[in-house]
């Protein structure tokens, strides 16, 4: 028996602008929550990693990794934590991602709208650079559990760095939730297979996922900008952290690349795709700066 069809709506050019440029609106209002993945800090050709695959030559660039985890950036960061201990795994991450990113031109717009939250999810610092100016918002970040000997899934950082709790959270105008973690400012990391064993296993029921977050998202869509989701882990983390929002979602695709796992994920999400270059999305979505 054939396997079915996939097929999605998927906004061509002219349809996809008026569409994008209606989520614009929505977007200044707090209506969507702008959810970024690694292609638009690529835009600022960053002197870091900045996919998964990206990440995991950088660790083959520096130890050597059995066949079964080349290429792949979790497996890999577990070889090394199995092999040589925890700490050369963050060492070797902090090496990664401590140089700076420059903002892009739609960091600093969506920083300077005041938006309720903005999921970011890479390890660089490009986002808090943007928010640099400003002191209302804060952090939200995934932590590893591994060796902490603390029942916490995440930990909350205000915008001059410093710890501090959700109660603090709830009082932010712009909550930044970067659910891997981040190298700015304690160098937490989500990277190894084991880190996210526990995460995937309660993720499900929402337990890693921060009640601020849960509360921000209610009533609200995403917007997926520079986002692949070809891998499972990305998938499962757009899933979990998009649940009980608002409908419908958007995603800037690019249709020429989009495998079939990709498309798949949109269908059953309900996002609509929009088929637009990113440089020309990230224009329409400046328009009304």
């Amino acid at each position: 028996m054939n396997a079915p069809v996939l097929q999605a709506d998927i906004l061509k050019p002219a349809d996809a602008e008026a569409v994008l440029a209606d989520v614009v609106g929505q977007l200044r209002s707090g209506k969507i929550i702008p959810y970024l993945g690694t292609g638009l800090t690529q835009l600022s050709n960053p002197p870091v990693p900045m996919t998964p695959e990206a990440l995991a030559a950088f660790f083959a660039a520096k130890v050597a990794l059995p066949r079964r985890a080349k290429g792949n950036a979790w497996a890999s960061a577990q070889h090394i934590e199995s092999t040589r201990h925890r700490s050369t795994v963050s060492a070797l991450m902090t090496e990664a991602f401590t140089p700076p990113v420059e903002p892009t031109a739609l960091h600093h717009h969506l920083a300077s709208l005041g938006l309720p939250m903005i999921v970011d999810t890479w390890y660089d610092g490009a986002m808090r650079s943007a928010l640099a100016r400003r002191s209302d918002w804060g952090e939200v970040q995934g932590i590893t559990r591994a060796g902490i000997g603390e029942d916490r899934w995440y930990r909350f950082y205000d915008a001059a760095g410093a710890e501090t709790g959700r109660a603090a959270a709830e009082t932010w105008t712009t909550v930044v939730y970067k659910p891997h973690g981040s190298i700015a400012p304690a160098k937490n990391f989500l990277i190894s297979d084991a880190d996210y064993v526990e995460v995937l296993t309660e993720i499900d029921i929402q337990t890693p996922i921060p009640d601020v977050v849960k509360d921000r998202r209610t009533e609200r869509s995403f917007l997926f900008v520079g986002c692949r989701f070809h891998d499972q882990l990305l998938r499962t983390y757009a899933r979990q952290v998009s649940k009980r929002s608002a409908q419908p979602h958007y995603a800037i695709i690019d249709d020429q690349t989009l495998t079939r796992n990709e498309l798949r994920f949109i269908i059953t999400q309900g996002i609509t795709p929009i088929a637009i270059p990113l440089a020309r999305a990230i224009e329409i979505l400046l328009a009304g700066a």
